[in-house]
């Protein structure tokens, strides 16, 4: 496992984020056997959310014996300032711990939702007084879809934000304004040390009218090969962070593919990869 410093906290993480959004809907046994296999890879940053379903609950057993052994990040979607409040004393109940390295305000991209979350009496309000008050170490923010990159650049002109999170693969960086806006704020998050975390890197095509038989909500690559190319490509990319999979019979492939990695495959085996997949992007 690779590490690398989480930007200006100064935590040196793996570069291989375990995302928790993978334990939404599994029994404890599973998550117990999950977690151990992150761990095993040497993953020691754990991401989840307020909204993963059980998430929160599962991995709280676990962190009530191992807080210091992780840096531990989750999220809350609520807008205002009371109602993000109480979620995150929730999910720190939840998650049986005092306090979270990171708290995201989650998939920030609508503009009145982002008008209410940064405006007064919004959910930055509250994450400035939890950070106070040393319920949360840092604060971040995280978002999906095509305009998510100039979001979050909007994002950080508004405030000081330790983090960003948003999609990141090579289908994606193929279409040309969803690119530009993510040069445009790795550039910046780059000048400001400001921590990128990616998610969807194994994404292969949104799922349409497929049977959905992953827990994922886009069509996965499942093929080993197929996943170590689309991994060591987001890799490749010297000090971002790569959240796993939101699928737990994946996530030891994920993490295979991580151990593995030793440089960024050819443009050729890219484009081979996504005409023999028939990958496409997830969001256009």
């Amino acid at each position: 496992m690779q590490y690398a410093p989480f930007d200006r906290t100064g935590h040196m993480s793996s570069r291989a984020i375990f995302g928790a959004a993978a334990l939404s809907n599994v029994t404890q046994a599973t998550a117990d056997k999950a977690i151990e296999t992150a761990l095993s890879y040497g993953v020691n940053h754990f991401d989840t959310a307020a909204s993963y379903g059980d998430s929160e609950r599962l991995l709280g057993p676990w962190l009530e014996r191992n807080r210091d052994r992780v840096f531990l990040a989750t999220k809350t979607g609520e807008r205002r300032k009371d109602a993000a409040r109480d979620e995150l004393h929730r999910s720190l109940e939840r998650l049986r711990t005092d306090h979270v390295d990171l708290w995201q305000l989650h998939n920030l991209v609508d503009e009145r939702e982002w008008e209410v979350a940064l405006g007064p009496g919004g959910a930055l309000e509250a994450a400035i007084d939890a950070r106070e008050e040393g319920l949360v170490r840092f604060i971040g923010v995280t978002g999906h879809g095509v305009e998510v990159a100039a979001r979050h650049r909007a994002s950080l002109e508004r405030f000081a934000f330790d983090s960003v999170l948003l999609p990141y693969s090579y289908v994606m960086m193929q279409v040309p304004r969803y690119a530009a806006d993510f040069e445009e704020l790795a550039r910046v998050c780059s000048e400001r040390g400001v921590a990128v975390q990616t998610i969807k890197a194994i994404t292969r095509r949104p799922w349409g009218p497929r049977p959905q038989d992953r827990a994922t909500w886009y069509q996965p690559l499942e093929d080993p090969r197929a996943i170590e190319l689309a991994v060591h490509w987001v890799l490749a990319r010297e000090g971002f962070f790569l959240n796993t999979v939101g699928d737990v019979e994946l996530l030891p492939r994920v993490l295979e593919a991580v151990d593995g990695f030793e440089g960024r495959p050819s443009d050729e085996e890219m484009r081979r990869l996504v005409r023999d997949e028939e990958m496409s992007p997830l969001f256009t």
